[in-house]
């Protein structure tokens, strides 16, 4: 345990061994570091995990995308496909309570971490794998970033304007919904271990995650054959339900149910439209969606978003206004909830973060290291495995040919 861990986190003890790169695989160890738990990420000597070029923008040597989602992390550079690296690999391996990887299916990294066979040779280890497809299929060994599988699991089907393009959901979310699945498997996992004294196989995909996320979606289109259209922000099966534009910018009202409806037609001084045969029922506004929205919208225009944000809070309609990023993080709820945190970085210095977005007996964990540059914990890492002095020389020599390169 290192000297910044806090022995009462819930994952205090635990240590993960992320072999990963992009968003998923460290997106899950980010979050388990958060909860308590040792990670130490193993980057390829030339250039690391290749987000830490995904910029601009940069902060020091290293992309924002990579800042964001590694740190309380010790990162060690290692080429795995040395022999000096495997058996460095299998020594973290042999003190790890978790192991992360994406790789390739069919690539020399895949069968030699090959899940199931790591967790045969250690038996307490929880070994998750994520891929973009899954581990069988005509699509198994194909590779895919998030945008590619928001296509194929029919994300940008239902996202966009009815009469625009498809369009990618502004998060990733693809990657970010295999690492809340792959998150929730290694806990799983680790809660049977403590029963059973044995590890587990865990393994998902940004497809099979998609998929999980359909929801209605799916259930309706099983129910009548027919795919979803897109509404831009609006509810297949509630209206109003969206965003509206009002004299100065927008308003999202989210009515879901007759009683809310009611009012919001007394907010909007349309008392009629209560009763309207046409909009009465829910079901009777999701048939009428357009003539509701127009009349909602001729309203709207009337006036600025603050008046109509006023006037329907006071009438217990669910209202918010579309908020930029900036306007987020000055609003008063988000510095409220402590959701961001500062950290220093060895480079940059201060560096702000996301905090975890748990709270354990009211506590919320707080970062407690910055993102590491590549490599900065390797002669540590390796010295503290007892590897010798020789090979640990040769790993750095190693990083330092790749540094050059990079």
């Amino acid at each position: 345990m290192t000297a910044e861990q806090d022995s009462t986190a819930p994952l205090a003890g635990i240590r993960v061994l992320d072999l990963s790169k992009i968003l998923a695989g460290p997106y899950v160890s980010q979050a388990l570091s958060d909860m308590g738990a040792e990670v130490v990420k193993v980057e390829h000597p030339d250039g690391g995990d290749p987000t830490r070029s995904w910029g601009p923008p940069f902060r020091g040597p290293d992309a924002t995308y990579n800042l964001a989602i590694n740190r309380n992390k010790r990162s060690v550079a290692l080429d795995l496909t040395t022999e000096d690296g495997q058996a460095i690999a299998h020594r973290l391996l042999e003190r790890s309570d978790v192991v992360i990887d994406n790789f390739r299916p069919g690539s020399s990294l895949a069968r030699a971490f090959h899940g199931p066979q790591l967790v045969e040779r250690y038996p307490r280890l929880v070994a998750l794998h994520l891929s973009a497809y899954g581990e069988t299929g005509p699509l198994r060994d194909e590779p895919g970033y998030d945008m590619v599988v928001q296509a194929a699991a029919g994300l940008m089907s239902l996202t966009g304007e009815p009469d625009g393009p498809p369009v990618k959901a502004g998060f990733a979310f693809g990657d970010l919904g295999a690492a809340m699945w792959g998150l929730t498997g290694v806990l799983a996992a680790l809660v049977e271990r403590a029963r059973t004294g044995r590890g587990k196989y865990v393994s998902t995909s940004l497809y099979e995650s998609q998929l999980a996320f359909h929801g209605s979606f799916a259930t309706a289109y099983f129910a009548t054959g027919q795919n979803p259209p897109r509404l831009g922000s609006g509810h297949p099966s509630l209206v109003p339900y969206q965003a509206y534009p009002t004299a100065d910018g927008h308003l999202v009202i989210a009515v879901g149910n007759n009683a809310q409806w009611r009012a919001l037609c007394t907010a909007l001084e349309r008392p009629e439209l209560a009763t309207h045969p046409d909009c009465a029922t829910n079901a009777d506004r999701v048939e009428h969606r357009d003539e509701v929205n127009d009349a909602i919208c001729e309203r709207l225009r009337t006036a600025g978003t603050a008046h109509w944000l006023a006037v329907c809070k006071e009438h217990g309609v669910p209202v918010a206004p579309v908020r930029t990023l900036a306007e987020v993080y000055q609003c008063p709820q988000t510095a409220a909830l402590g959701m961001v945190d500062r950290v220093d970085h060895p480079v940059v210095g201060e560096l702000e973060q996301i905090a975890l977005p748990l709270t354990f007996d009211g506590r919320r964990p707080r970062p407690r290291t910055a993102p590491p540059t590549l490599g900065q914990h390797t002669r540590e890492v390796l010295e503290s495995l007892g590897c010798p002095a020789d090979q640990v020389e040769r790993v750095l020599a190693r990083a330092q040919e790749g540094a050059r390169e990079a």
